[in-house]
């Protein structure tokens, strides 16, 4: 098969799996008019199958989303054409599928599809060659965000020296149990303690008031537990302290800064833990920033998605917070893993409150799981990433 039909979709995945799996060398989309007349939408797909290591040529040919006939009339023009020519009918609209039928009853042309569930490809029509053929393909969070024509930014963590760190995360966890209710105002001490200039390198020896200016006039008072906490994990060294009076202590690093003056950093990076000891995840980023056009500019549009997984094509997407669940903070996450996942993308949400069943209702309503203070506790965050996946424990 030298060339491949494929109806196209708003799900990006659906667009590239055929192609990447079975390596035709012409790829003709069947699209809507405004889709094929779209010429950065054609130079992004083939700039993503050229950063996939695939030389493919790339078409996009009009037809109208619900003109079914013109559609069979298109494939039959195509199949007369190209020869050597198969059609995957995994995506497109319903119309298309309709023409689909159609074309596979009138022609000899091989047709086929591929199942998320089963993840392995169907023949149709006269496409032995794609009979329960697996699906091998692994994607990373940055393939996905490139399929639809975004990119992946550089976040607020340099996810290359995590894996240094991993015997920290969950003890950093416990620091934030041990003073919950106290958090917001205790990361805001290391905040306004360790306010600096722009000196280059950053400063990480910090030294000032025993009590520092809070919000809206008040004082904040350092929270010696808290920072004695920090000392025995090894995020903070040379702790000194005179009561009422000054604290100093030196970070360890410009990391570890960073993590002590972002409140949710603790959650995010347990989080980051949790997905690497399920051992099903071919891919893992913590604070994923996505471009939505894919240019890298500063006023284009971005987004942060706390943590990302992917196994296999299929991405998770999850947010995080150390705080109750908003209705907004859902439905971000839903647009999210639709735009950038597509059909078969799981999204997840973690909190360290425990979850009312009103959010729990949304949260199911749209998809998404929810992973509240009870399960932390309980320490079965693996074993539910695992079933979100929709893996065994016995894998």
């Amino acid at each position: 098969m030298k060339t491949l039909i494929e109806l196209y979709d708003e799900r990006a995945s659906e667009n590239v799996i055929g192609v990447e799996t079975f390596k035709p060398e012409t790829a003709i989309y069947l699209c809507e008019p405004e889709i094929a007349d779209n010429k950065e939408m054609l130079t992004k797909l083939r700039d993503y199958f050229t950063y996939r290591g695939l030389s493919v040529k790339v078409e996009f040919l009009s037809v109208g989303k619900y003109e079914a006939d013109k559609m069979y009339e298109q494939l039959v023009s195509i199949a007369e054409k190209y020869l050597d020519c198969a059609l995957d009918v995994t995506g497109g609209s319903d119309a298309a599928l309709v023409a689909a039928g159609m074309f596979a009853k009138t022609s000899n042309v091989p047709v086929f599809t591929y199942s998320r569930k089963k993840n392995t490809f169907y023949n149709i029509s006269n496409a032995d060659f794609a009979a329960d053929k697996v699906c091998e393909l692994e994607y990373s969070v940055a393939d996905f965000f490139k399929m639809a024509g975004g990119q992946l930014r550089k976040g607020r963590v340099d996810n290359n020296v995590l894996g240094q760190y991993m015997d920290k995360y969950e003890a950093f966890y416990k620091v934030f149990d041990n003073d919950r209710r106290g958090w917001a105002r205790d990361i805001n001490f290391m905040q306004r303690i360790s306010q600096l200039g722009f000196e280059e390198p950053i400063r990480l020896d910090v030294s000032g008031s025993y009590y520092q200016k809070g919000e809206r006039g008040g004082q904040i008072y350092a929270n010696e537990h808290f920072l004695h906490d920090l000392e025995e994990l090894g995020f903070i060294k040379n702790l000194h302290i005179v009561k009422d009076e000054s604290v100093a202590f030196d970070f360890v690093d410009e990391t570890v800064r960073n993590w002590l003056r972002d409140v949710g950093s603790f959650l995010e990076l347990y989080t980051y833990k949790k997905c690497i000891d399920a051992g099903i995840f071919n891919d893992v980023i913590s604070s994923a920033i996505v471009d939505w056009d894919g240019t890298n500019e500063k006023d284009s549009v971005s987004n942060e998605i706390d943590a990302m997984a992917t196994r296999g094509i299929v991405p998770l997407f999850i947010s995080c917070k150390a705080t109750q669940i908003k209705t907004e903070a859902l439905n971000e996450l839903a647009i999210l893993r639709d735009r950038f996942g597509g059909k078969g993308a799981k999204a997840a949400i973690v909190t360290t409150e425990y979850c009312n069943a009103a959010t729990r209702h949304r949260a199911a309503q749209l998809g998404i799981t929810v992973i509240d203070r009870e399960e932390l506790e309980s320490g079965g965050m693996v074993d539910r990433l695992k079933t979100i996946m929709k893996v065994k424990n016995a894998e």
